[in-house]
């Protein structure tokens, strides 16, 4: 977890045993780390139930015209609400990397563009990928991450926000895959759009993938990358064939949107 928003390269690891740590397990803990560990400090826990503990105090977040909140807060009239629990994957758009995405979403509905088949890289909750299919009702959406555990938690987000699974227009379809390495993934495109808030590194090495998997002229909303890491990125993806249509800046972090050179 990072240490503060004005730190973002600080992080620290919480470990929960159901036991004392034994000597095997500080050494486990030890090897995550590329330079010389910190000292551990070993506290015992009473029994809680941390994922309650875990959404107090988040309070909803507005973001253009979505309101996200945790299942605790009511609905409001008026906003393109979605209840998004604390959970095992990325996502709850309390993260800047996630409101500048909401943001920029919308930011691009406004200025025109229509996303008829689009895709979520990453999407851990599936909220973005909720999000792009609230203000693009009839796109056919994907939404995939490589972690195997986003299939259920987008599963019970979308029963939970009214948004309907499967694979026609105005549903989701959820596939686990690395970057674009699915064949249904491949199948379903190209993309008018492409969102992927993820990290830097992968960013830059899924740009020419990105290229194959976009129609030319269509979009990508890339984040996850610091404003220090925007000049590498954005650099990637114009030897790939993108042009900058758009960014927002959120604190220490960069929200780009790009469109894909047409064809000439």
């Amino acid at each position: 977890m990072e240490i503060a928003d004005d730190r973002p390269e600080d992080w620290f690891i919480e470990a929960y045993l159901p036991r004392p740590p034994s000597k095997a397990d500080m050494e486990r803990i030890a090897a995550l780390f590329s330079r010389k560990p910190p000292k551990f400090a070993v506290t015992k826990l009473e029994q809680q139930d941390w994922l309650t503990l875990s959404q107090a105090g988040l309070e909803p977040i507005v973001a253009g015209p979505f309101r996200v909140r945790t299942p605790d807060f009511a609905a409001e009239a008026g906003t393109i609400d979605f209840a998004i629990p604390a959970s095992q994957a990325f996502g709850t758009g309390h993260h800047a990397t996630t409101a500048g995405c909401l943001t920029m979403l919308a930011a691009m509905k406004r200025r025109g563009v229509h996303a008829r088949n689009l895709a979520d890289i990453g999407t851990g909750t599936g909220l973005l990928a909720f999000a792009a299919l609230a203000l693009w009702p009839r796109a056919i959406a994907t939404a995939s991450d490589i972690d195997p555990i986003c299939t259920s938690v987008v599963e019970a987000n979308a029963a939970a926000n009214g948004v309907t699974l499967g694979a026609g227009p105005g549903a989701v379809t959820m596939v686990v895959a690395d970057g674009m390495a699915d064949p249904l993934l491949r199948a379903r495109g190209p993309y008018d759009l492409l969102i992927a808030n993820i990290l830097a590194g992968p960013l830059e090495a899924l740009s020419r993938d990105f290229a194959k998997s976009v129609v030319p002229g269509g979009h990508v909303l890339l984040a996850g990358l610091l404003t220090t890491q925007e000049a590498g990125v954005r650099a990637a993806y114009r030897r790939a064939g993108f042009r900058l249509a758009a960014r927002i800046v959120k604190g220490d972090w960069s929200i780009l949107w790009l469109r894909r050179r047409s064809a000439r």
